[in-house]
């Protein structure tokens, strides 16, 4: 098994031109790396109309891929820069003789340029963080009923049914790849793909452990119990990205079960394939096609050696899908959803909602965008920019 990782996620863009938010070598650096990026960047648009790079297909893309990263830093920093030149042109003004009227336009105008400056440096901090390579990929997410039983189970069909909606909202293809249901309609696991350019930007935050109170329908006494269930996301990959030998896999073949009556699959189209070297086990059962299950199962197999490769090169970057996961026991959760209250409670950054018919129904956007916000606040915490004008 060959594994092609770059290990980048501690850095905001790769190459030669990148931007540590970690430096110890104060604001000039920080400064002269923006600059850096700047002339780079003017480099890249000349080299985008020259009619030998647009020929060349590779070299073309891996320039505009570049340039996308550059553009949204080069364009706030010039933000930056020109509302630092009016701060000192204003300065300068004010350290002249003026009249009244005319020193407190000038005042007001360098009051709200400062005020803009702190906006403007914020969102240029933000723009520097890491950037998870990662993020910018599809998903492969999986959800397990945990502790609960057949209750467990139907809560991990309401938690596929909300990220099922969340993507519709954003028109992201969602799709089954594995599915493993119990005889009431709950699910024992599923396993399933989002596409999209940045969905694991935005449901990396869901991977752990769910929990839910509420009545079950089957409880006649009306008592509240407690489920779990775990969730994992994991980044979807490229044959590109890993690199399987099939010396390394075993695969067998066996007929898919089914609910019974007609649709039973009378041919062994359903794939168990097992990487060796690890022990991972993955079946798909869900297509009548040999082929399309065996291919779902090698994305499947794929992201998963994907992200051991990645556990052991970036193991301060991405975690272990198990400690994500945990054990499903109830103690250990990421966020609670209370039926009787109408309460979701992010437990990690202490949010709750009084929304919970909204939440599951794909109204995810106010916890992810919370989510995102604390993760770059404690980026922000480890760096700073320094204000020229401080």
């Amino acid at each position: 098994m060959v594994i092609k990782i770059t290990v980048r996620g501690i850095y905001k863009l790769s190459a030669d031109h990148i931007f540590c938010l970690h430096e110890n070598t104060g604001c000039k650096c920080m400064f002269d790396k923006l600059e850096s990026a700047e002339n780079r960047y003017e480099e890249i648009n000349q080299k985008l109309a020259d009619p030998s790079i647009i020929s060349n297909n590779n070299e073309y893309r891996k320039l505009m891929k570049e340039h996308a990263e550059l553009e949204p830093i080069v364009i706030k920093y010039r933000e930056y820069k020109k509302i630092n030149q009016d701060i000192n042109e204003a300065r300068e003004l004010l350290d002249q003789q003026l009249d009244k009227e005319f020193r407190e336009m000038v005042q007001e105008e360098y009051n709200e340029a400062r005020k803009k400056l702190e906006k403007v440096k914020e969102e240029l901090r933000i723009l520097l963080l890491p950037k998870d390579p990662n993020d910018d990929r599809s998903v492969i997410v999986e959800i397990r009923g945990g502790a609960g039983g057949e209750e467990a189970a139907l809560f991990a069909g309401d938690l596929f049914r909300m990220y099922s909606r969340y993507a519709e909202r954003n028109q992201w293809k969602c799709e089954i790849l594995s599915l493993n249901e119990t005889e009431l309609g709950g699910i024992k696991e599923i396993v399933f793909s989002i596409e999209a350019k940045g969905a694991y930007s935005r449901l990396k935050y869901e991977s752990g452990v769910h929990r839910v109170q509420r009545v079950p329908t089957t409880e006649s006494g009306g008592r509240i119990h407690t489920s779990t269930a775990t969730v994992a996301v994991l980044p979807e990959v490229d044959d590109v990205d890993v690199e399987i030998n099939p010396a390394d896999l075993e695969i067998d073949t066996f007929r898919a079960s089914g609910a019974g009556g007609q649709h039973v699959n009378k041919t062994s189209s359903a794939i168990r394939i097992t990487h060796i070297p690890t022990g991972i086990v993955v079946t798909c059962q869900d297509e009548r096609s040999q082929h399309r299950n065996k291919d779902k199962a090698m994305k499947i197999l794929r992201s998963k050696l994907y992200e051991i490769a990645q556990q052991k090169q970036e193991s301060e970057i991405a975690q272990n899908r198990k400690s994500q996961v945990g054990t499903g026991d109830r103690s250990e959760r990421i966020r609670t959803y209370n039926f009787p209250q109408r309460r979701v409670t992010d437990h990690r950054i202490g949010l709750t909602l009084y929304k919970i018919d909204e939440i599951l129904d794909g109204d995810l956007d106010e916890i992810i965008d919370a989510l995102i916000t604390t993760d770059q606040s404690n980026k922000l915490a480890k760096g700073e920019i320094i204000d020229e004008n401080s």
